[in-house]
C-alpha cells in the first residue's frame, strides 16, 4: 500500500495513475447539503496530476461539488478488482466543455467512440486536485460463482 498527503511534495503515486489512465471505473462521493455523501459511478482521467470528470452542469453531483468542493474517488481495476485507489480532493475548476472535447477522449478510452449524447446540456469538467491519495492490491483472486453473477444480473435487467 501506498499514501500521500498534503504535505508530501505534490505527485500521485504511478500506480494510482496507472488506475486513472485505464479504462477502469471511478466512484465520485460528494457531499449533499445535510452533509450526507452521495456517491456515482463516473468514468475519470488524469490531465497532469489532477483528475478529471466530465459531467452535465445539472446533476447533483455538480451541484454538490460547486456548493462544497471536497470530494473523494475511488478506482478499480476492471482486471483485477482487488486492485484499487482511494483518493480525497477538491473541485479546483469547473470548466465548460460545449464542443466535448475533453468528454470525447475519456468516452474513446473506455467505449472506443466519441461521446454518444451529443445533446447533452451544458456540459462541463469538473477538476480535481488530489490531496491524499491510496493504492493498494489484496492478495485475493476474483473467482465469483457464476450461478450467483447470473442471479443478480437477471434481477437487475428483469431477464429470466
Amino acid at each position: 500500500m501506498t499514501g500521500k498527503t498534503a504535505s508530501d511534495s505534490y505527485r500521485l503515486p504511478d500506480e494510482a495513475k496507472a488506475l486513472i489512465r485505464g479504462a477502469n471505473f471511478a466512484h465520485l462521493a460528494t457531499l449533499m447539503l445535510d452533509g450526507s455523501p452521495q456517491a456515482d459511478p463516473v468514468w475519470v482521467d488524469l490531465e497532469g496530476e489532477q483528475i478529471v470528470i466530465g459531467s452535465s452542469a445539472s446533476t447533483v453531483k455538480c451541484r454538490n461539488a460547486k456548493r462544497d468542493p471536497r470530494v473523494a474517488v475511488s478506482v478499480v481495476s476492471t482486471d483485477n478488482p482487488y486492485l484499487e485507489a482511494q483518493f480525497r480532493g477538491r473541485v479546483v475548476d469547473v470548466r465548460p466543455d460545449p464542443d466535448l472535447a475533453t468528454m470525447d477522449r475519456i468516452s474513446r478510452k473506455y467505449t472506443g467512440r466519441a461521446f454518444p449524447f451529443r445533446q447533452s446540456p451544458q456540459r462541463i469538467v469538473m477538476v480535481i486536485e488530489v490531496e491524499w491519495a491510496r493504492t493498494a492490491k489484496l492478495p485475493l483472486t476474483h473467482a465469483p460463482d457464476d450461478g450467483l453473477i447470473g442471479t443478480a444480473h437477471n434481477a437487475l435487467t428483469d431477464k429470466k
